[in-house]
């Protein structure tokens, strides 16, 4: 028998719950995500269930359950059930689905913090981190970055000064599996019912993080190619575990691409710290590109704003520009883009 509120049911959920024509039917949580089933955590035990009719062909994938998802289910055999319906999701974290310009995919649901997971050789890249940040900070999910492989020789002082911007926002964590000791203050980011899940790019050390956390090998892990400097995928599917006495971690497979799904313009002025300065500019809609009186351009040429984060910003600000507007608008406003990026490159040159 499982107690579900360990793996973040509460009362908020079952009121939820309340609200579904197929409230009388059991509860659980989905743990891992296969092809054609998933396998879900419900206070019987674990069961292997699949969708019903309903969900199958009258649902879009979208809408189809995800790793962390809650659902309704119909046992029909020992450790097997349908699924008959899934709960509304909050703190989801998104990212556009691979070969789509304004499709969204979701990852994980119900989660409460986001390891951001980077190692400390040559898979290291602020732009990366600051991508995962954006996305993560608009679901309102907590956000925390840890820096793997501290046991290998790195610039510290180089990597805190690109991390300068991040760290006013965020904690930063360096840590190492072989040196118990930079554990621990991950161990206190974890907390008895709260969601975690890992993200970052193949190689950087998610499942051993996850290992080590946890005591014991939960997911298996590969060597490094000294040829590449990246690692061989390992996680091949999002998977959740209980973690002993503690939270619950969730894995996920490593991205070449984290493409942002959603509007982010108000989250990313404020992640880059642009808000403050923004607040002086002449206009109200200022671009912060090539208008006159602009604050920001004038911090980034006064050397008060990094040049690499203000490009940054202007990189990620189209491409969610991109995911949320209409194709007509698209058209009607490329010329507009294709401007502004002409106007940065003049400051660049600047």
């Amino acid at each position: 028998m499982n107690n579900l509120s360990l793996y973040g049911w509460n009362d908020t959920l079952f009121l939820i719950k309340q609200a579904s024509q197929y409230k009388h039917l059991f509860h659980g949580r989905v743990a891992a995500v296969n092809k054609t089933n998933y396998e879900v955590i419900a206070q019987s035990g674990r069961l292997l269930c699949e969708l019903a009719g309903n969900m199958l062909y009258g649902r879009s994938s979208f809408e189809h359950p995800c790793t962390g998802d809650w659902i309704i289910f119909q046992p029909f055999e020992d450790n097997k059930g349908i699924i008959v319906d899934v709960l509304p999701r909050k703190h989801t974290l998104y990212r556009r689905k691979s070969g789509t310009q304004n499709e969204r995919q979701a990852i994980a649901s119900h989660v409460d913090k986001a390891f951001i997971v980077q190692s400390l050789d040559a898979n290291f890249s602020v732009r990366r981190t600051e991508r995962f940040m954006v996305q993560i900070a608009e679901e309102n999910i907590h956000p925390i970055l840890i820096l793997t492989k501290s046991d290998l020789e790195f610039n510290r002082q180089k990597v805190e000064e690109s991390l300068k911007h991040i760290g006013r926002q965020m904690p930063i964590l360096f840590t190492s599996v072989f040196s118990p000791e930079t554990i621990l203050p991950v161990r206190k980011f974890i907390k008895q019912g709260e969601s975690i899940v890992f993200v970052g790019s193949s190689g950087v050390g998610k499942s051993s993080l996850i290992n080590t956390l946890c005591g014991l090998t939960v997911f298996s892990t590969s060597e490094i190619s000294k040829s590449s400097g990246k690692g061989r995928h390992t996680s091949t599917r999002r998977e959740m575990i209980l973690m002993k006495d503690s939270g619950i971690l969730i894995d996920t497979p490593g991205v070449r691409e984290f493409g942002l799904a959603s509007d982010t313009s108000d989250t990313l002025s404020d992640i880059f710290e642009l808000a403050d300065f923004a607040e002086s500019c002449r206009f109200e809609n200022c671009t912060h590109v090539n208008e006159p009186g602009c604050a920001v351009v004038d911090a980034v040429n006064n050397g008060l704003l990094e040049l690499a984060v203000y490009n940054s910003y202007l990189k990620l600000r189209k491409e969610s520009w991109y995911f949320s507007t209409s194709e007509h608008e698209k058209r009607k406003r490329g010329k507009s883009f294709a401007k502004i990026s002409e106007a940065a490159k003049r400051i660049k040159k600047r």
